[in-house]
């Protein structure tokens, strides 16, 4: 069991916390896009943290667990928690593949794959504009007030 708090954001704090989007973000968190690949700001941050839903802040993957894909979006073979990750089945495109949401807002992430890495032989292909980065010792967003865990260091 986590220690983050999955409760939903009330439709009060949703309408707050999507106020604060520009339009590539809500157009990737909120309408299930995609941003071109290789520009994200996160494909190439090699710094030790955790990346958190840009949306409601829960934390989402660490660093440790980033690898180089060469397919142009940041790439993990494992989620922080794997209560905090949902999964939607997308047959858009032509395709049929799986959509990572996040758990507690339900916003659009990426999609996985089964061609990763050991351990796991998972990709987590995700949007850098769907989260932001809590540098190790730095305490977690929390956008939504909880405290707990959201309050803690990013570890």
């Amino acid at each position: 069991m986590t220690a983050f708090d999955l409760t939903p954001p009330s439709s009060e704090q949703r309408d707050a916390l999507v106020a604060g989007l520009n339009a590539d973000e809500r157009r990737v968190l909120l309408q299930h896009g995609t941003e071109a690949p290789f520009c994200g700001v996160f494909l190439d941050n090699k710094r030790d943290g955790v990346y958190c839903c840009r949306l409601c802040g829960l934390p989402l993957f660490r660093s440790s667990a980033k690898f180089d894909s060469g397919t142009g979006w940041p790439s993990f073979f494992a989620p922080y928690h794997p209560d905090h990750i949902g999964y939607v089945r997308d047959l858009s495109h032509g395709m049929i593949r799986t959509e990572e949401v996040c758990a507690r807002c339900g916003s659009h992430l990426g999609h996985v794959f089964p061609d990763g890495p050991p351990p796991t032989g998972e990709r987590h292909c995700l949007n850098s504009v769907s989260l932001s980065f809590t540098g190790l010792g730095q305490t977690f967003p929390d956008p939504l007030g909880r405290g707990g865990a959201e309050a803690e260091p990013a570890t």
